[in-house]
């Protein structure tokens, strides 16, 4: 069956944005506008259509990632549609790495906000060209100019406007496109298209200025608008988008336009510059990865004719029809009842069914084509990240790397018979979503569930005791600490074991130094004429991954270090590989001990809004919690404070501020860096 849409004709696009700047909004009215539904949806009223977890009706925030697929002129345009609680960041990562476009929603009254840059910046690492839609323009406080230079200070883009607004606040009336120099008012009524007009008088000079300046900043990047603009020639509206569209897949600036979601205002003007302004899948480059069985590069185009080349970005365990993994197609076409490769884990795949996903609704399609997302019933070996492919010429994808959790709690079911099943639960979850992990901790018997924050478990929780029946005790949250060096270090290591027969000997010596923070763990051997042979290296190795795990401080894991195997002996009969990795596990635990091992904790990037007359409490007690102050700014009516917070002193701030403010501050937090902790805390800590 051939495709039913061109690929020059599809855009895979993401709504990303801070928490409450209004992505599901502008979602539900694309839906909406688009005819996908019939009914429009609303976040505070719990009807989104997007939203539909109950976890995420009964708290008006977007959790889980959801996908849908639209038709608007002659386009077909597939939505996802993003989390901005910086709990649920894995949600954007990895959709950002399969989408080929993005459309970044922006508070009017808030401007660019702290959740805003952390997916900006996700979306700077993928080179995902996007749009801004500063929403929210009719609010009181609304000021477009503001967040236009925002974007341009703490995003470091240059702001494109393509359209302005006219007025603002409660006189918001409609925008002007830049472009034609037509004005589009909006009646209030939700059905009612925006009605074309001339520009009004009051905006006309405004309108010529922000019309100069737009084709002064295109020409910044393009050659062509600048030969026109150089030489005086008018340059056509045609001219111009093409211009646009130019600079935007090239990701030199963003085109900016406004609206309000909420009053149904500008979004079929989103949806017309998505068709006009973001790539299909055929103008974004080729997709590299490796062959399975050498290093060789190899490019795979958007091309329906050439070998399948797929990414599995996300994992879900549906009700109905169980376990689904949502994939990305990059070359190829992926036909039901196909068998395909796995080429991260080896194995093989068979495709039973394909789903087109509308939030929690599904559609059965007969095949995916090149540049298409779709949803894999049933795989039973495939996870988030991995690379499918055809058996025939199999290659791998580059990984998609995921943060690690900051913070911990000890969970036990509460009956008996409930340990079993929230064993299975867990791994379930867990392999939904990979920022979450579940330990079971021998020596005290307990499961300690892992996350992003105190959100992000509380969801886990509820979960739980919703879709898997499993009702739990929980306990208080705890950070989790990590260890590193401070400096160099080297041991050596005899272990030698006689139990009347074969004994055990490994002779190891272990050079220890630290590493730029965020590098991780590196292991390399300078072994050289064969002291310790070839095949007892990795069980060095092994050894030392394994005493990673608990460092020497507090038995927390150990980060940023780098371990090299300088010298060792073996015997000709006692050697093992348990031998070595037991070798391996003491010399390095001696060796940290003599590095200056400190223990290291996440600090938290917080950002504080708050009416002025409750500014010096808030900041007091910010500065109590061990916090560093980054800056402060007054915006309209509101004091903002951005500050350092370790996330051992962050537990219950919200409510805390609430009290401190009668409910009239906020507060935004992500994790931004590990750093020592003090010894007075450390003493503290193990007092």
């Amino acid at each position: 069956m051939p495709r039913d849409v061109e690929l020059e004709r599809v855009r895979n696009i993401g709504i990303i944005a801070h928490i409450d700047a209004g992505k599901t909004t502008v979602t539900e009215r694309i839906l909406y506008f688009t005819g996908r539904t019939y009914k429009l949806g609303e976040v505070h009223e719990g009807t989104a259509v997007m939203d539909f977890m109950d976890q995420e009706r009964e708290r008006g925030i977007t959790i889980a990632a959801a996908a849908t697929t639209v038709d608007w002129d002659n386009h077909r345009i597939n939505i996802i549609d993003t989390p901005g609680h910086v709990d649920f960041t894995v949600e954007v990562e990895r959709s950002l790495r399969v989408l080929d476009g993005g459309v970044v929603v922006f508070d009017a009254v808030a401007g660019v906000e702290p959740q805003s840059e952390t997916v900006w910046r996700q979306a700077d690492k993928y080179e995902v060209p996007r749009l801004s839609f500063v929403n929210k323009m009719d609010r009181v406080g609304a000021d477009f100019w503001r967040t236009m230079e925002m974007i341009r200070d703490r995003l470091d883009r240059l702001p494109v406007p393509v359209q302005i607004p006219i007025g603002s606040e409660e006189k918001f009336q409609g925008v002007i496109d830049l472009i034609a120099m037509r004005a589009w008012f909006f009646s209030g009524e939700r059905d009612e298209p925006p009605v074309e007009g001339d520009i009004p008088d009051a905006f006309k000079d405004d309108a010529e200025r922000w019309r100069e300046t737009m084709i002064e900043r295109i020409a910044e990047h393009d050659e062509q608008v600048m030969i026109s603009y150089l030489e005086g020639h008018a340059l056509s509206q045609d001219e111009i988008r093409r211009a646009v569209r130019r600079g935007t897949i090239a990701n030199e600036f963003t085109p900016v336009l406004c609206g309000s979601a909420l009053k149904n205002v500008g979004v079929r003007r989103l949806l017309d510059a998505v068709v006009e302004y973001l790539p299909s899948p055929a103008d974004v480059p080729a997709v590299e990865g490796r062959r399975v069985d050498s290093d060789e590069v190899v490019s795979r185009g958007p091309h329906d004719d050439e070998p399948l080349t797929a990414l599995c970005f996300k994992i879900i365990t549906d009700p109905y029809v169980g376990r689904l993994g949502w994939v990305r197609v990059y070359s190829g076409v992926i036909h039901s009842g196909d068998t395909i490769f796995n080429s991260s884990r080896g194995r093989t795949e068979r495709v039973g069914r394909l789903l087109r996903m509308h939030a929690e609704e599904r559609e059965d399609v007969d095949a995916v084509y090149a540049g298409g997302i779709a949803a894999i019933v049933g795989p039973k070996d495939t996870f988030t990240g991995d690379t499918l492919t055809s058996p025939d010429e199999p290659i791998l994808l580059e990984e998609i790397l995921f943060p690690e959790p900051v913070i911990s709690i000890a969970i036990e079911a509460k009956n008996k018979g409930g340990q079993d099943k929230m064993g299975q639960a867990l791994r379930k979850l867990s392999e939904e979503d990979p920022t979450f992990r579940s330990t079971f901790i021998e020596e005290t018997g307990q499961t300690v569930i892992s996350g992003m924050g105190e959100l992000h478990l509380e969801v886990i929780v509820d979960r739980l005791t919703r879709e898997f029946g499993v009702g739990s005790n929980v306990g208080r949250p705890q950070v989790a600490y990590k260890e590193t060096i401070r400096k160099s270090a080297q041991h050596e290591t005899r272990f030698v074991r006689q139990t009347g027969g074969r004994g055990q000997f490994a002779h190891v010596v272990l050079a220890i130094e630290p590493l730029a923070p965020g590098t991780g763990f590196e292991f390399s051997s300078s072994i050289r004429g064969g002291s310790i042979p070839q095949q007892f290296i990795p069980a060095v190795e092994k050894g030392v991954r394994g005493a990673l795990e608990n460092g020497v401080l507090g038995g927390y894991g150990v980060v940023d270090i780098q371990v090299t195997l300088v010298d060792g002996s073996a015997h000709d009969v006692d050697s093992s590989e348990l031998a070595f990795s037991t070798a391996g596990s003491i010399c390095f635990k001696e060796a940290m001990a003599k590095a200056s091992p400190v223990q290291l904790e996440p600090i938290m990037k917080v950002e504080i809004s708050t009416p002025e007359e409750f500014f010096g409490d808030i900041l007091g007690d910010a500065t109590s919690r061990r916090g560093q102050v980054q800056g402060m700014e007054a915006r309209g009516s509101l004091q903002i404070i951005r500050v350092m917070i370790p996330l051992a002193e962050t537990f219950g701030y919200t409510t805390s501020l609430r009290s401190m403010s009668q409910g009239r501050a906020t507060s935004s937090m992500e994790f931004d860096h590990y750093a020592q902790v003090s010894a007075a805390v450390v003493a503290k800590q193990t007092a």
